[in-house]
């Protein structure tokens, strides 16, 4: 698609990738926004919200068009707004479909990033977009010279290690608990980063972007490494789910990523045997700040490669250079030493 815009915006309308918007866009990039898809963020990672909100007064002045996957998001309200633009991610421009036509009618552009595919190429060229967008391309192009610099770092190390065979990872979304087989990742977010670091996922490509994974496969696949992911939204909606991000204890979260080890023959598989079970911010995935989620999966792919890497550190980094806020919480989960 061809999308003209009047740059930088003035009175952006935005689906996704908020903080993603901020971070680029800088200390003034929310003065040009009018409204935004609030659900997505307020809901789910609401400790997330809690401490931006705070930080950021603007965020709570935003009209709200409602949440995509929900089916509330207003085109009339949208259009109420009298946007110069809208932003959106990939997959809710594929979801509204026909729905975005008295958008298109209107004459508002809509322009599509997508960090949720997880590829080098689209975080850079979506944070580029941004850059543009918010009138801060030499401040994006740095950014995504930082990511690439980052991952060009583990595929060169992988490359140069010269490894018999990858080891073989399995990720799963543990929001449901051990005893309910959560969403595996293969064409985005923490299914393509296993591909970028150069290690084979588990999850065959009929799965897709996510979809699931019979507990039979995940046994008769023996992953090298396991990874948990959560969030903060089960902390009080579900004992058993898996709980990881703002505000989250380690304690409680170790509590939570033990019991998916005694699933039923979990025992036997390797990543248990060896110790290799680890946890990651379900979150810090489909954004730019996830740099520090590709340098975890691949620590957790080849641990004697990646001994120097510090993913918690370059996490925060981000926040301290880009972001109005200082996380604190678990993010990423590493099994304790035997």
């Amino acid at each position: 698609r061809e999308v003209t815009v009047d740059l930088p915006a003035k009175r952006a309308v935005l689906g996704f990738y908020y903080q993603d918007y901020m971070a680029v866009g800088g200390d003034k990039a929310l003065d040009n926004v009018v409204g935004f898809s609030k659900k997505v963020w307020s809901s789910w990672a609401p400790a997330s919200w809690e401490l931006f909100s705070k930080a950021v007064p603007k965020l709570n002045q935003l009209d709200d068009v409602g949440e995509v996957e929900e089916g509330t998001f207003s085109v009339e309200k949208v259009l109420s707004l009298k946007p110069d633009l809208l932003v959106l991610a990939d997959w809710q421009y594929e979801m509204l479909g026909s729905d975005l036509d008295a958008i298109n009618e209107a004459g508002i552009p809509i322009v599509v990033l997508d960090y949720n595919a997880q590829t080098l190429d689209k975080h850079i060229k979506s944070t580029e977009i941004i850059g543009e967008l918010t009138g801060q391309k030499d401040r994006a192009a740095k950014m995504a010279k930082e990511y690439n610099d980052i991952v060009e770092h583990i595929q060169t190390t992988v490359k140069n290690a010269k490894l018999a065979k990858q080891p073989k990872v399995y990720v799963e979304f543990g929001r449901g608990g051990p005893a309910e087989q959560g969403m595996t990742f293969f064409s985005s977010m923490w299914g393509s980063m296993i591909s970028l670091v150069g290690a084979e996922n588990v999850a065959p490509a009929e799965i897709g972007k996510w979809g699931t994974l019979a507990a039979e496969k995940v046994l008769a696949a023996k992953p090298d490494a396991i990874i948990i992911t959560g969030r903060e939204t089960e902390l009080k909606k579900n004992q058993d789910g898996m709980v990881m991000g703002f505000g989250i204890e380690k304690a409680e979260a170790e509590r939570r990523l033990n019991a998916f080890k005694h699933r039923a023959g979990w025992a036997e598989l390797p990543a248990v045997k060896n110790n290799r079970v680890y946890a990651a911010y379900h979150a810090n995935s489909r954004t730019l700040s996830d740099s520090a989620s590709v340098q975890f999966v691949a620590k957790a792919a080849y641990p004697d490669l990646f001994k120097d890497l510090d993913p918690q550190q370059t996490y925060l980094n981000f926040y301290k250079n880009y972001l109005p806020v200082t996380p604190e919480g678990t993010i990423y989960l590493f099994p304790e030493s035997k």
